[in-house]
């Protein structure tokens, strides 16, 4: 029997809970910075958002490079707009990946420019959202000012509550605790 999705609320509270817990013991103790991290690690634990980005021929965007290469098709009109979008999604890409998969990013060569383009992406969010009135703005200045801080809090998570044994992959204790979760959530029958 196939096991049931998860409900994104319950999925959340599990980030939430993890990543106060570790930002705790970092002494990181800005809720709305958590609060967001969370709903990150959330959206990405769903295979349907994790790689989102599409060129014009539909194929998805496996590098930040990419990503980046496809905001000049942008139309004059709606470049603010999906200038944004795409900012915001490369922030929370790369926070994610030099966070949770850091070895893998480490492995390929691009830590450094993982961090440089967080920290730049989320300071251009920071700015359009002030430029455009909204809320917020401060949370985006924020995770682009400290950038490698909070990379380095989600490493921290991960070997503190995500570790397997030496001979498993560095990622099957992170597995492991989704898979004990979901089958949680699993009705009885």
């Amino acid at each position: 029997m196939p096991i049931e999705k998860l409900p994104p609320e319950r999925l959340k509270d599990f980030f939430l809970n993890l990543t106060g817990r570790s930002f705790s013991q970092l002494g990181l103790r800005d809720r709305q910075v958590i609060e967001y991290v969370a709903s990150v690690l959330t959206d990405f634990a769903h295979s349907d958002r994790w790689l989102i980005m599409r060129d014009l021929e539909g194929r998805r965007l496996g590098s930040v490079v990419e990503m980046l290469v496809s905001a000049m098709s942008f139309n004059e009109q709606a470049r603010v707009t999906s200038e944004r979008s795409l900012r915001k999604y490369v922030g929370d890409y790369t926070l994610f990946m030099s966070g949770l998969f850091r070895a893998y990013v480490e492995r390929g060569g691009y830590l450094s420019y993982y961090f440089e383009e967080g920290k730049r992406s989320y300071h251009l969010v920071s700015q359009l959202d002030l430029s455009l009135h909204r809320p917020g703005f401060l949370l985006f200045e924020e995770l682009g000012r400290h950038f490698e801080f909070y990379s380095g809090a989600l490493d921290f998570m991960r070997k503190c509550f995500f570790s397997s044994a030496p001979e498993r992959p560095s990622f099957a204790g992170f597995l492991a605790q989704i898979e004990g979760l979901l089958k949680a959530g699993r009705p009885e029958n």
